[in-house]
Order: structure tokens, then C-alpha cells, then sequence
């Protein structure tokens, strides 16, 4: 039971620290002066740093719309740890959002 603990506590942990990199790479690729490529970078890296270029593999980044508001969006698709950090596994997709700076 305790090592069932142990994992759930592993996968919330590579979840939330998915979608913090995620929303990063959103507020990094929003700005005026930066690219969605920028975003996708950025996020790839704190991935690579936090957790393992593992869990990088699949990011991307998009302009999206919501209500009046511009919005980018960053999508990460990693796998979901079944055994400590290792092991097979299942998909997890999480998105940052952030609002696109414009220059008046």
C-alpha cells in the first residue's frame, strides 16, 4: 500500500511540473517579442530540466481563441511513470495558456 502511495505521489508530482513547464513556455511564447517556437523551447528545457529530455519529447505550441481574448497555448504529451520514474506506461497531455501581448 505504501509503495501505491509512493506512486500516485510520483505521477501528481510529473503532472504538475508538466503543466507548470507547459504554462512557462505559454507566458515565454506570448510576448511580443517572442515566437511560438520560443515557447515550445522553453518549455522543452525546463522539462528536460526538472524532470528528463524523456518527458520533452512531444510539445507544442498554438494560437488559440477564447472569449475576446488572444490567447497561446502550449501542449505537452508525456508519459505518465508507472514504476518510480521508469516503466511502462500511459499518455498524460496537459496545456499552459497565457494571454498574447500586444503593442498598442
Amino acid at each position: 500500500m505504501f509503495l501505491g502511495v509512493v506512486q500516485v505521489a510520483v505521477a501528481l508530482h510529473v503532472r504538475s511540473t508538466l503543466v507548470d513547464c507547459a504554462a512557462e513556455g505559454a507566458r515565454l511564447a506570448a510576448r511580443s517579442d517572442r515566437s511560438l517556437g520560443d515557447g515550445e523551447q522553453r518549455a522543452r528545457d525546463l522539462i528536460t530540466q526538472s524532470l528528463s529530455s524523456g518527458y520533452a519529447g512531444q510539445v507544442s505550441a498554438r494560437y488559440t481563441q477564447a472569449a475576446d481574448a488572444r490567447l497561446v497555448e502550449v501542449t505537452v504529451t508525456a508519459p505518465v511513470p508507472v514504476i518510480g520514474l521508469w516503466g511502462p506506461s500511459s499518455l498524460l497531455t496537459v496545456e499552459g495558456h497565457a494571454l498574447v501581448e500586444e503593442i498598442l
